[in-house]
């Protein structure tokens, strides 16, 4: 019995049939975004579903000194992002 095992291993493939192009490139990453943009979709309806089904936001307003905080910590978080990115001095393509 003579048994080949020739493309048995750990070699690489071999690629000769099809190489990329830059139309096999754009197609896949115009599916990963619609992918990306799905998920995206589905976790906003399941937070806004959960956010609903537990009635926090009419909870949340008889209480106003905690979301006033909350507030104005994040809105200081997001002026130190903007201060930082400023002083680094960088473009986003370095």
């Amino acid at each position: 019995m003579n048994v080949q095992f020739e493309n048995v291993g750990f070699r690489r493939p071999v690629r000769h049939d099809r190489p990329l192009t830059p139309r096999k490139i754009a197609f896949a990453h115009l599916i990963m975004t619609l992918g990306l943009v799905m998920s995206i979709a589905v976790a906003a309806t399941a937070v806004s579903i959960g956010i609903a089904r537990a009635d926090t936001l009419t909870s949340a307003a008889d209480y106003e000194g905690p979301i006033a905080a909350v507030i104005v910590v994040g809105g200081m978080l997001a002026i130190m992002g903007v201060i930082t990115a400023a002083v680094t001095g960088r473009s986003p393509r370095d």
